[in-house]
């Protein structure tokens, strides 16, 4: 929120557009997340922030990621309701895989299944706030682990569609979590780094026979272990993780503003709370630099 007192000259940048998710890439050298905030067809380089004062209004309007209209809710992360109840990628089988319903002939979209379902998919561990298993396409590593908050992440499995992947989850969460608590994560108190490669490992072993009969159902190439991946290290912009995590949101406060003290996962930490980004996809917001 501006001050009564602030001037326009205060205010170095301001851009405004529709709020998607910030982008990630990861650097070769220092192995360091760097972000960019997407508003619209405008995209601002968030790294280069840390430290300075921001501001970020919303409008009050919330545009329909796949229609364009105007809506006073989202759902399913920044769609009409509409959208929601007839679009592939707002199935339930998308947060759950292994209930996917292309092969009974019932999948809302099915060409859209067979680009978006119908690839590789990689099983790995993370290190997030602990251990977890997750999957994600192949073409997504690692933007889906520094989405996650993951400071390490190992490939284990690689398999040929979504559906066979969730399968390979199912079987391991018996063993290890598929969860990650984000407020943990935002403190920064489990960035210890941890073997990943013992943990596959152990999970190998102790999943050989469901590895098996997995393999057994749709063939050793469609279900591949792997075992000499080397685990990813993930370094984030942060200067200083909050002691205590205070969630910030749009609906509630339609003006944010505070320091920009790191990112992690898709979460803005400021010195006022964290802001959880793609929460707020689709919402029309203005950010103002200082």
């Amino acid at each position: 929120m501006r001050d009564l007192d602030q001037t326009e000259e205060d205010i170095v940048a301001e851009i405004q557009g529709q709020l998607s998710k910030m982008t990630a890439t990861l650097s070769k050298d220092q192995g360091l997340a760097s972000y960019q905030m997407v508003l619209g067809a405008q995209h601002l380089e968030m790294n280069e922030l840390i430290g300075q004062q921001i501001q970020l209004s919303f409008a009050g309007e919330i545009n329909c990621q796949s229609c364009d209209r105007l809506i006073k809710k989202s759902y399913s992360g920044g769609f009409c309701f509409p959208c929601a109840q007839k679009l592939a990628q707002c199935d339930l089988c998308i947060m759950k895989p292994e209930t996917c319903h292309y092969d009974a002939g019932t999948c809302r979209e099915p060409e859209w299944g067979e680009q978006f379902c119908m690839q590789d998919h990689f099983v790995y561990l993370a290190n997030s706030s602990a251990i977890k298993v997750g999957i994600t396409r192949h073409t997504q590593v690692p933007t889906r682990w520094i989405d996650q908050g993951a400071t390490q992440a190992l490939p284990i499995f690689r398999v040929k569609t979504r559906y066979q992947s969730g399968l390979v989850e199912v079987m391991l969460k018996a063993h290890v979590s598929d969860r990650t608590d984000w407020r943990k994560m935002l403190k920064g108190q489990h960035d210890a780094p941890v073997d990943l490669a013992a943990k596959r490992d152990q999970l190998m072993a102790e999943c050989v026979d469901e590895i098996t009969a997995l393999q057994q159902r749709f063939g050793d190439d469609a279900i591949m272990p792997l075992t000499n991946e080397a685990t990813v290290e993930i370094n984030y912009p942060v200067q200083q993780y909050p002691e205590k995590v205070k969630s910030l949101n749009f609906d509630k406060t339609p003006e944010i503003s505070g320091k920009l003290l790191g990112i992690k996962g898709q979460y803005l930490i400021l010195d006022t709370g964290v802001l959880n980004i793609r929460k707020f996809s689709a919402y029309q917001i203005k950010v103002g630099i200082e």
